[in-house]
């Protein structure tokens, strides 16, 4: 079995105890120290020990989320497992998307934990069960938003993302050079193709495609 050398990284005290008490025993984990933010976890790992890091998402300083797009940039080989309170789909899935290799509940039990690391040990990946079809769920809709995106006109994504910065008609129009009809057209449309229900919908699709912020 392959050995860990691992870093746990969260700025919950009492977490940290917990998570030390229940993997010292184990034959193949040395725990070789321990951070409440991603700017101290970094310290750490420059000393070039460390080959595994559970860490939290909500963080001070330097949060899970960044940390883990720096190690994925520096330092490749370092598994990242994820052990959070947030269930969120969109969390989930940006991790994924960023690389890490797996993600588990602060709920989970010991068995389940032990299982993710070394599963990620031996080169796999882990996630709980339910985070990973939801997150299969939310690519599927991704997948469709960008089909649908790949349908819209230059002007239709022009207009989409003058509306989601809560320009109004008469300033689609000025802005455009086109009719208020037009625009009215533009808007009907979009709605149609995309789905939405009304305007709050067209914007929320926008961010949620990067069109806008």
């Amino acid at each position: 079995m392959n050995k860990i050398n691992l870093l746990i990284a969260d700025d919950h005290i009492m977490f940290l105890q917990g998570i030390i008490s229940l993997l010292e025993q184990e034959s193949n984990i040395t725990i070789v120290d321990k951070a409440i933010n991603g700017i101290e976890a970094l310290k750490i790992i420059k000393r070039g020990t460390v080959n595994f890091i559970i860490l939290d998402i909500s963080m001070p300083e330097m949060d899970g989320i960044e940390l883990s797009k720096i190690l994925r940039k520096q330092y490749p080989n370092i598994k990242i497992l994820i052990v959070s309170t947030h269930s969120n789909v969109m969390i989930v899935s940006r991790l994924i998307r960023i690389g890490v290799n797996g993600y588990l509940l602060k709920n989970a039990e010991k068995e389940e934990l032990l299982k993710a690391i070394n599963s990620i040990a031996n080169g796999e990946n882990y996630f709980a069960e339910d985070l990973e079809e939801k997150h299969l769920m939310n690519s599927l809709k991704i997948e469709k938003h960008a089909s649908n995106l790949a349908d819209l006109s230059s002007r239709e994504k022009e207009i989409l993302i003058l509306i989601a910065h809560e320009y109004n008609t008469a300033e689609i129009a000025e802005k455009t050079f086109i009719s208020l009809n037009t625009v009215n057209t533009h808007r009907r449309n979009l709605l149609s193709k995309l789905n939405a229900k009304n305007t709050a919908g067209l914007v929320k699709y926008a961010v949620e495609n990067g069109l806008v912020d």
